[in-house]
């Protein structure tokens, strides 16, 4: 019974329940009627029963006396009613029938002064003599002069037709009102539910592939309305995310392809020379030698880009960082002189942002990896500018919004620039703006791709702009986070500070360089102990093997 109910539309259930309450209404109206016309007709009789029973009473003591068979007629209905007269026995004395029409009396038995004191005037309804009788309406009340007792009665015949006439007659009219309303409300539903079919049209139709299909909207108000809003919010987030799952597929096999591609290179390299080494193609001296070069040259280069590899799978991983003070002002000065060692021809200076003088710029964050950042930029620009060409690292505090500033550090190159065709893609993994892949000119790709995720992981942001006058300058942003100041050792750096070194852009150098020696200091006296310590410990083994007896078991 519930499965059928379930396979049930839900159409015709909101129909079929509002005709079960629509019937169930009509049968309480019925009843409802049935009892109170009933009542009220009853109400009626018994108003005509008191009103009867002293004329009825006096004319049938009256033929008793002249020893007559019937009374003398009466006006209005007096004639229509039952009557019978009783002595103080109980035994019957006169009988009037209500018409001559019927041969049913009320079934009351004897009536005796007791059974008139038991009702107490009040009327009360009893059976009839006749099986198909509907009942009678009695009022038993004293005879007057007390000479016995006078019973009253009207047959309930016509009263229960009446009732039940009436009854029929709102069961009918109510069935057929809820048939009519049933059908008047199956095609108002149907219309109602037009929005819910257009719904499951939708439905199917993104089910066949169709992402993009939304829902028609309606009113908020309405419950079909918020049901296509909340389906067209879901439907939206469906489509992003297969959008995404669809950009994530092509994103990883073109990774794939490009990862194999770079593999292969250097594996290809290393097999050739090989096989051509063990075919006795390569003879001893500088040709060897080249080979050799060339193999080691392209094993070098596969390790790197496997390096690369792992490191933005790390990333990708998102471990947690492991967040420290650090100043990219410390950054930028390590970046300039290791450029001057590596690319002495070129002209390397460190400068502020926005024109400024270079600042500290402190920040939270992981060191290591901050520094790599650092690191890829330097090496991308001294790889993909010409020989020569100057590079200036900005570092400063640049603000963002009120109550907000970030700590910035910038590469800006004077080369050639980059196309913006490739600017937009310049940090994808694998891309490069040289489309030959050609390993004397690019890398593998990944070095701003592995940038752009470092600064991404300390909510900052990588950024690329064209240099006035030629060139690019990438600048990493990460949030301004001011350290705690340390008085006494900024006061001893200040006092280091020798007077040729105090002009406000060469001031941060210096406390660089204290800073550094100070640390170095540090380190030293540190190594010092741990080796005198480790020498005291090794004499005091030296004395306690030589104490030892050479014979006996060693000590525990």
């Amino acid at each position: 019974m519930t499965r059928l109910f379930r396979h049930i539309s839900l159409r015709t259930k909101l129909v079929a329940l509002m005709a079960a309450l629509m019937m169930a209404g009509i049968l309480a109206t019925a009843w409802a009627t049935a009892q109170s016309t009933k009542a009220a007709l009853v109400g009626q009789i018994d108003v005509d029963l008191r009103a009867a029973y002293t004329d009825l009473g006096s004319a049938m003591q009256t033929a008793v006396a002249k020893d007559r068979d019937a009374i003398a007629p009466a006006g209005g209905r007096t004639a229509d009613f039952y009557a019978s007269l009783y002595d103080t026995s109980g035994e019957l004395l006169f009988a009037k029938p209500a018409y001559a029409n019927t041969r049913d009396t009320p079934a009351v038995g004897s009536v005796t002064p007791a059974v008139v004191s038991q009702h107490k005037r009040a009327p009360f309804t009893v059976r009839g003599t006749d099986p198909g009788s509907r009942g009678w309406r009695v009022l038993v009340v004293p005879a007057s002069g007390d000479a016995g007792s006078v019973l009253v009665a009207w047959p309930l015949q016509d009263t229960t037709e009446n009732v039940e006439r009436a009854t029929a007659s709102i069961l009918l009219t109510g069935t057929l009102a809820t048939m009519v309303m049933s059908l008047i409300g199956y095609a108002v539903t149907t219309r109602s539910f037009r929005p819910l079919r257009r719904v499951e049209r939708t439905a199917a139709s993104i089910a066949q592939g169709n992402l993009s299909g939304r829902i028609e909207e309606f009113p908020i108000e309405t419950e079909v309305g918020r049901l296509s809003y909340s389906l067209n919010a879901m439907l939206a987030q469906i489509e992003a995310a297969f959008r995404a799952k669809a950009a994530s597929e092509t994103k990883m096999r073109r990774f794939i392809q490009d990862a194999s591609h770079e593999l292969r290179t250097p594996l290809v390299t290393i097999r050739g020379y090989s096989e051509l080494y063990r075919h006795g193609g390569i003879p001893a001296g500088e040709p060897l030698d080249q080979s050799m070069g060339r193999i080691e040259a392209e094993a070098k280069r596969m390790t790197q880009l496997v390096e690369d590899l792992l490191t933005l799978a790390r990333l990708d991983e998102e471990r947690p960082l492991e967040p420290a003070p650090v100043d990219l002002l410390v950054l930028a000065n390590d970046a300039v002189a290791d450029a001057r060692v590596n690319a002495p021809d070129r002209v390397v200076r460190l400068v502020g942002v926005d024109g400024n003088p270079p600042e500290s710029a402190p920040t939270v964050g992981d060191e290591p990896k901050l520094r790599q950042v650092v690191v890829n930029l330097m090496t991308n620009a001294l790889r993909y500018t010409p020989e020569g060409t100057p590079i200036e690292v900005a570092v400063g505090v640049r603000p963002v919004i009120s109550g907000r500033s970030d700590s910035v550090i910038a590469l800006v190159d004077h080369g050639d620039g980059i196309p913006p065709a490739d600017a937009q893609r310049i940090f994808e993994r694998f891309y490069r703006a040289d489309s030959s892949r050609q390993r004397e000119t690019g890398g593998t790709g990944l070095g701003l791709a592995i940038v752009a995720a470092i600064a991404k992981q300390h909510d900052g942001g990588i950024r690329l702009t064209d240099t006035p006058g030629g060139g690019a300058t990438m600048s990493l942003h990460v949030p301004y986070v001011p350290q705690e100041p340390e008085p006494d050792t900024d006061a001893a750096d200040a006092a280091d500070v020798p007077d040729d070194a105090a002009s406000p852009s060469t001031r941060p150098l210096a406390l660089l360089r204290n800073t550094f020696t100070r640390r170095a200091s540090k380190e030293g006296a540190a190594k010092d102990s741990a080796s005198k310590e480790g020498t005291a410990k090794d004499g005091a083994r030296e004395d306690a093997d030589a104490k030892r007896p050479e014979d006996g078991p060693p000590a525990v």
